[in-house]
């Protein structure tokens, strides 16, 4: 993946471009703790070697190809964790 300037580099907040590069990393261990190749996956998922490369070098990748791929290592269910947390608009909102 290519380096680019990114704000979380010098301040603690979430970017497009950090949570990027986080996903991108943590999938790459997955897939190498599942013993798996990116030729592999390929044959698994049904999704080219090519996505996956470039999923893997640049993180980008389609939804739909993202889902088959988390599927092939068994990681489908992480998506169920997205979206989860209540939006907290007021302190009223917050529970701690």
């Amino acid at each position: 993946m290519k380096k680019k300037f990114d704000i979380s580099e010098f301040v603690n907040a979430p970017t497009e471009l950090s949570i990027t590069e986080n996903l991108v990393a943590r999938f790459k261990q997955r897939r190498k703790e599942c013993g798996v190749t990116q030729k592999g996956l390929s044959t698994r998922s049904g999704v080219s070697y090519a996505s996956i490369r470039r999923f893997e070098n640049s993180g980008e990748i389609s939804l739909s190809s993202l889902v088959k791929i988390s599927h092939a290592i068994n990681c489908l269910e992480d998506f169920n964790e997205l979206y989860k947390n209540k939006i907290i608009k007021n302190l009223k909102d917050f529970e701690s």
